[in-house]
């Protein structure tokens, strides 16, 4: 009987052991960091990273903010025309004009997503959708949103938008 007894103890000191080992692991949960750390920290978007720091713009998304950047996966990116990609490597206004039309003054949750046209840090206007929870910016719709930063909040998006051309 105590064979049994001191199985049946056993078993309880390593659940214990256990459970205190996984909530240890949630108390370290990282705190949120600027939306660039936060871009340059997530795989699926490394591709934005990388553009966001060939254009300059890291140190802009380090700032104050608040903003909201509607992020391209790296799948999007990869439906974009290598001749596109190329052209805007060596154009950096280009580029810059790109990227910030995926950028929106002001912190927006998915949840406070209204059916409107918003002006984009590129000065274009965007539309912006909302159904249900399915929230899109003009044809791109959002696969991930309300990924927290200190300074805004991310969405991640499946389409590279591409900006009307300025007149």
């Amino acid at each position: 009987m105590s064979m049994i007894t001191a199985l049946v103890q056993s078993r309880r000191t390593l659940l214990a052991s256990a459970m205190v080992a996984m909530m240890s692991g949630c108390a370290t949960v990282p705190a949120p960091v600027s939306l660039a750390d936060t871009i340059a920290k997530t795989p699926s978007i490394s591709t934005l990273n990388g553009l966001i720091a060939a254009a300059g713009l890291t140190t802009a998304l380090q700032g104050t903010g608040p903003f909201t950047v509607f992020a391209p996966s790296n799948e999007a990116f990869k439906a974009v025309p290598a001749k596109t990609m190329d052209d805007l490597a060596q154009h950096p206004k280009k580029l810059s004009d790109l990227l910030t039309y995926h950028v929106i003054a002001g912190k927006f949750m998915a949840a406070d997503v209204k059916n409107s046209n918003v002006k984009t840090l590129n000065g274009a206007d965007v539309a912006l959708s909302k159904a249900g929870e399915f929230v899109t910016i003009e044809n791109a719709a959002v696969t991930q949103a309300d990924i927290a930063a200190t300074n805004g909040v991310i969405h991640m998006i499946d389409t590279v938008l591409v900006p009307p051309v300025k007149k």
